[in-house]
């Protein structure tokens, strides 16, 4: 007959007799929200939870305390579309952005009339391409939630009514943002990697003719190199550091700022760094060396 593992049984105990703490502190009713977060903490170090499991709990109690402002695409980084745009105009800014949802306006920025998702144009080139284009036939329903609705709220009527794309209003309802169901749960699992995300070997990858996604912890002599530029380096190592100098604090998803001819543009983060940007280059520019 096989022995019992001493470690394994030992690690058994203590994860029992914590788990068993937990319980009899959840019964007895906590003071505060930050009295939970120290005892998981605690679990976590005494290894009861995993560090994946403690962050994502973390998360979790996060959400509770955010408001959409807090996570919203601002109004000025919005990738919209017009009513009236022609398929000549809009086929290229689809493919051009890489983004799966799109709001629609019929005027200004405060119109919204329908969301366009990518993967409904597929039905152009399934046949012959129709001779007037009517954006009507392809925009789905909108939906408008204001700036101060919590995320775990969000997130259940997200859940509930199968969007994955709102139109953030301010108090005058006007346009302030918009805010996806994956924003708010990357804020529980952290950052969510799609396939316009850099790969992990790789600092720089061109996107487009004049874009190029940029990983946050590349180094300014490497992002010198290659676009044949002369960034500032001293004060800051990486290309992160120089962007939140230039914001003066750290910028939210889509926020952008512009350095010399080049514009950043921030594609991924959280609350202490810039995973990844999205860099625009002047027209008629040869990077220095070539990503594959």
């Amino acid at each position: 007959m096989a022995k019992d593992n001493p470690d394994s049984a030992g690690r058994s105990g203590v994860s029992g007799r914590w788990r068993a703490r937990i319980t009899r502190t959840l019964a007895a009713g906590l003071k505060d929200r930050s009295q939970l977060v120290e005892m998981l903490a605690e679990s976590q170090q005494r290894g009861v939870l995993d560090a994946d499991a403690f962050a994502m709990l973390e998360g979790v109690l996060a959400v509770a305390d955010l408001q959409v402002r807090d996570i919203m695409i601002p109004r000025v980084q919005m990738v919209c579309l017009y009513r009236d745009d022609p398929i000549a105009r809009l086929l290229p800014a689809v493919v051009e952005s890489g983004h799966s949802r799109f709001p629609v306006l019929d005027g200004d920025r405060d119109d919204v009339v329908g969301i366009l998702l990518a993967k409904d144009l597929l039905r152009l080139f399934s046949g012959a391409t129709p001779a007037k284009f009517d954006m009507r036939e392809y925009m789905r329903p909108v939906v408008f939630v204001p700036e101060s609705k919590r995320l775990n709220v969000l997130l259940k009527e997200f859940r509930g009514n199968r969007n994955h794309m709102a139109i953030v209003v301010d108090e005058y309802s006007g346009v302030a943002g918009l805010v996806t169901i994956e924003d708010v749960i990357e804020q529980i699992v952290g950052d969510i990697d799609d396939e316009f995300d850099v790969e992990d070997d790789q600092n720089i990858r061109r996107e487009a003719d004049r874009q190029f996604s940029v990983r946050g912890s590349t180094r300014i002599d490497e992002f010198n190199q290659f676009f044949k530029v002369a960034l500032p380096e001293g004060e800051f190592d990486t290309v992160a550091g120089l962007v939140i100098k230039q914001f003066g604090r750290m910028p939210r998803r889509g926020e952008s700022v512009t350095l010399g001819e080049f514009e950043f543009r921030v594609l991924r983060t959280d609350r202490r760094r810039i995973d990844s940007l999205r860099v625009t280059v002047p027209s008629k520019f040869e990077p220095a060396a070539q990503a594959e």
